[in-house]
């Protein structure tokens, strides 16, 4: 009963105090009471309203730097995109290029047929008893491809086919020490050979001693000995050795093909070898 009386009470006080602050309020007399408040409470309004503000103002700056790290990952992956299309594009048109190059080099030599090739392999060998300098490209037998075929490029001769499968040869590049092509001066039309070094170089041997070589002389393929058509660019002379004791002089040749660039070959195909000293050797054993 005591605490139930208590509690009316209380409720009772509440009541009037409530009553009297409306009827205090409506009489004016809670106007310096309010001002008061207001005066004590006015700078801690101006925190919480101050500190609000950058609340609000951090939640923004979160969501815009979380929106801005969302458009910096797609422009990245826009970016990446495109970089690989680029590059492709690079390379598609690097390959019509070369592609061009070598139609235009057919056209103004109609005498022949040719196998358009790609390098599909390289070796450098380091036994000089073995070959050096060898690509292997992507046709063989089955695309008409025989030994002996020469190769060439817009810029000049490659070397010549030295092994066939069915799908793939094997080019003897004019740069291996084993290589031999008989060329001329095209100026002078002094002849001699054009042979590859272990290093990697090409000399032109035997010129005679009398003739004059000069340092930007162009050298071609001369035709002698059935190895290789006439007229195809070997390369420019760069340095001429003459020395008494030696029987021939010889020519240092920088070629016009890069070889260590090749990509994009011709094989002529029309094109058949021929050894003349072994057909002469048959001749002459069929007539005994």
């Amino acid at each position: 009963m005591t605490a139930s009386r208590n509690r009316q009470l209380y409720i009772g006080l509440i009541l009037a105090l409530i009553l009297l602050g409306f009827a205090l309020d409506r009489f004016g007399y809670m106007e310096p009471v309010r001002n008061v408040v207001q005066t004590v409470l006015a700078p801690v309004e101006g925190e919480i309203s101050s500190t609000a503000q950058e609340l609000s103002a951090y939640f923004a700056v979160s969501a815009d730097i979380r929106a801005l790290q969302a458009r910096n990952q797609e422009l990245e992956a826009l970016v990446n995109s495109l970089m690989v299309e680029n590059v492709q594009l690079k390379e598609v048109e690097r390959e019509n290029e070369a592609l061009r190059q070598l139609l235009n080099y057919t056209r103004n030599n109609p005498q022949f047929t040719y196998e358009t090739t790609t390098v599909v392999g390289r070796s450098i060998g380091v036994d000089p008893t073995n070959l050096l300098y060898f690509v292997y490209v992507n046709v063989g037998a089955r695309d008409g491809i025989a030994e002996g075929m020469p190769v060439v490029t817009d810029r000049g001769l490659v070397g010549r086919v030295t092994a066939v499968g069915p799908n793939s040869a094997q080019v003897l590049m004019l740069i291996d020490p084993t290589s031999s092509v008989n060329a001329i001066i095209q100026n002078s039309r002094v002849t001699g050979v054009v042979k590859g070094n272990i290093d990697g170089t090409v000399t032109m041997e035997r010129i005679p001693p009398t003739e004059e070589v000069n340092p930007g002389d162009i050298v071609l393929t001369s035709g002698l000995g059935g190895n290789f058509p006439s007229k195809i660019v070997i390369g420019q002379v760069t340095e001429v050795t003459r020395r008494d004791q030696d029987m021939f002089q010889v020519a240092r040749i920088r070629p016009t093909v890069d070889f260590g660039k090749l990509e994009s070959m011709l094989i002529i195909t029309s094109f058949e070898p021929v050894d003349f000293e072994n057909e002469i050797l048959k001749a002459q054993e069929q007539g005994n």
